[in-house]
């Protein structure tokens, strides 16, 4: 195996915050860091977890690293986060069961008994949002860790880039909103690229938060549809309000929503060629930063 394929399996482990798992993953990613001359701080952070989830508890406790160099401040921050979860449904029954409430309320100035069936539907589905540990999380979000590794692995020590590992995500961007509250002046004026699954399959979409000459670059270099809004929740969305430039980055398709979260997200069905792709891409353009 590559060095990056070893990195994968020891990242793409069941991680949940707070788990001890989740802890090994940091201390890892700290090593791979400081093997590559960057200095680390940790953003230690405490949040409330999004409603959406059943059962969740009432508060979250994690830890953000912010990796940069020693001389020069950051123009441009990569980020992926490295928690995991998982949940008894896909993301991709997740999506369908809130369509069919949204279809419910829509139904009921329509017809009553139509309504109440999509309803009930909608609500049996969303009732199983809730978080386990049981995904090794190697999509979502292990392949865009890996990934940030590769692209700076190519750039030099001249390029002002800087890493983000933004903590409990999976819980509702908690630990990317502590971010943006606490340490807005680390973003200010500066371009953000999050990473969030990347398969080997399927086109790359870039999620354009807060839209730019880099970002569009960006999107460009790695082949990705543009979109200005997408029913998915990532770090992006909160990195946008406190930095100058900020695109999400994800590729895959309907069957890659099939698998985020479930027990099925493991190494073996990944080669890593996505996350190489965009990689390669980011790099291209970082260089002539």
């Amino acid at each position: 195996m590559t060095d990056y394929e070893v990195l994968f399996h020891e990242l793409a482990i069941p991680r949940l915050v707070g788990t001890s798992n989740h802890q090994k993953v940091r201390e890892i990613l700290k090593r791979e860091l400081r093997a590559r001359g960057f200095t680390i701080e940790e953003h230690v952070f405490s949040g409330r977890p999004s409603r959406a989830f059943v059962g969740s508890p009432r508060h979250v406790n994690g830890i953000n690293l912010i990796a940069h160099g020693p001389t020069v401040r950051p123009s441009v921050w990569l980020v992926a986060h490295y928690d995991s979860k998982g949940q008894p449904i896909s993301m991709a029954l997740r999506l369908i069961g809130f369509g069919a409430l949204l279809l419910g309320v829509l139904a009921l100035l329509i017809a009553i008994v139509p309504a109440i069936v999509i309803l009930a539907f909608g609500l049996i589905i969303v009732s199983q949002n809730r978080i386990n540990d049981n995904s090794p999380g190697a999509l979502d979000n292990a392949s865009a860790v890996v990934a940030i590794f590769m692209a700076i692995d190519q750039l030099s020590a001249r390029n002002a880039v800087g890493v983000i590992f933004p903590d409990a995500e999976e819980f509702g961007l908690v630990g990317a909103r502590a971010l943006a509250a606490d340490r807005a002046d680390l973003l200010a004026d500066s371009a953000v690229i999050n990473l969030d699954g990347l398969d080997d399959a399927g086109r790359a979409t870039a999620f354009m938060h807060r839209p730019g000459k880099l970002m569009a670059a960006v999107a460009a270099a790695v082949n990705a549809r543009t979109w200005r809004w997408l029913p998915v929740i990532v770090d992006g969305i909160a990195l946008a309000q406190v930095s100058r430039e900020c695109v999400t980055i994800m590729k895959g398709g309907w069957r890659t929503m099939c698998v985020v979260h479930r027990p099925v997200d493991g190494v073996a069905r990944l080669r890593l060629d996505g996350a190489a792709s965009v990689a390669a891409g980011l790099a291209r353009v970082l260089r002539g930063f």
